[in-house]
């Protein structure tokens, strides 16, 4: 469990455990004791022209209906359309000409809301069937809690994906987690493996995986790479787990360095020069020269991340135990091709060098006297 930041709410006393029913999904429901005998009349939302509850331009009237109440106010009448509907599967299959054979104008349809809740969530999730403007409407955990069972039901997988989306992005308070992992029954596996994941870790490196899919992201974006290598660069210096941190650096700059040692171990082997087809073999060349640049300037940034976060020592004693690659930088440095290819391939090697070097000499890494 994440606690929860000053942006999320007071703690756990202000917000409200979601309960489930385990027989019926649309059977969600406040604990009894904080339930009132009859809500609040509901105010009926505003007419969009051309848009939500227009009863000028509505093909659709739709009845809400608060289950099991004689309340006056438990009933509430909308004038929505079609083509906005059927972006739910649920409205899409009442609306079909199975069901409707012959439907008036306009057509008429009835949704339960239950017991104890109010329109509210009902009437948001109806809402951005015509606006689809998610991320103005989910800004808190309480909205995701009280939107999704709605999505739900009405089987409004666009809505769905937003919330278990926002919900896996941000902090949760105790109580806001009782009501993920309520919800938890009634999505698919493969839309809330992450959600599942962090409640319910599979193992002490799920959250490691984590960390590493976003390094490889950060590594891996384009065009905004920088934008994205910021990001992750703050994550990793938040994250509360420093040997998670580490672990995580080292296996990403371990698969960079040995992928920069294979490319430059292509690209100097002698015998690879002199075989095969000359056009076709300069072309292998320059595209083991650039794919080392490209891993070197990875390689820079994973190095500078684990000298800020002071987890560099491995960092530091492989990049000293580096015979080979040292041999084959001079082979490749020896050969005036390479400056043509990868002009800024040594300045990014020396950048490594001297960052590891710079590191041990201010203490921020401790190195044995061998390295």
């Amino acid at each position: 469990m994440i606690p929860s930041s000053s942006g999320a709410g007071d703690g756990a006393t202000l917000k409200r455990k979601r309960v489930i029913s385990t027989t019926r999904l649309s059977s969600f429901s406040d604990p009894p004791e904080t339930l009132a005998d009859d809500p609040p009349s509901p105010a009926t939302p505003r007419p969009i022209p051309g848009g939500f509850n227009d009863a000028a331009t509505a093909d659709v009237l739709l009845r809400l209906e608060i289950e099991d109440s004689s309340s006056s106010s438990s009933s509430m009448d909308l004038h929505l359309h079609s083509s906005a509907l059927r972006r739910c599967r649920y409205f899409a299959t009442l609306l079909s000409d199975r069901w409707l054979p012959e439907s008036p104008s306009p057509a008429r349809l009835t949704l339960k809301v239950p017991s104890g809740r109010t329109f509210d969530p009902h009437l948001s999730a109806l809402n951005l069937l015509y606006t689809l403007d998610f991320p103005s409407t989910l800004l808190s955990v309480s909205d995701a809690l009280d939107l999704l069972p709605v999505a739900l039901e009405l089987l409004f997988d666009d809505l769905v994906r937003a919330c278990v989306r926002f919900l896996e992005a941000v902090p949760w308070t105790d109580d806001e987690e009782d009501g993920v992992v309520a919800l938890l029954p009634f999505l698919r596996h493969d839309e809330s493996a992450d959600l599942r994941a962090r409640i319910h870790p599979e193992g002490p490196t799920s959250s490691e995986e984590m960390l590493h899919k976003l390094i490889y992201s950060a590594i891996h974006s384009h065009p905004k790479v920088a934008n994205v290598k910021a990001f992750v660069a703050k994550l990793l210096r938040d994250y509360p787990s420093r040997d998670s941190v580490r672990r995580v650096l080292e296996r990403a700059f371990l698969h960079r360095l040995a992928t920069v040692k294979d490319l430059l171990g292509e690209y100097a082997n002698p015998d690879f020069r002199v075989s095969g087809d000359n056009d076709e073999t300069e072309a292998i060349q320059r595209l083991n020269l650039h794919g080392a640049v490209v891993n070197a300037r990875h390689l820079l940034w994973l190095v500078e991340r684990m000298i800020e976060l002071r987890v560099g020592d491995t960092a530091v004693k492989e990049w000293s135990e580096q015979a080979s690659l040292a041999s084959d930088l001079q082979r490749t440095f020896r050969d005036d091709a390479w400056q043509n290819i990868a002009p800024g391939l040594s300045s990014l090697m020396m950048r490594c060098t001297c960052r590891l070097a710079n590191a041990v000499a201010a203490g921020s890494i401790l190195a044995s006297r061998q390295e």
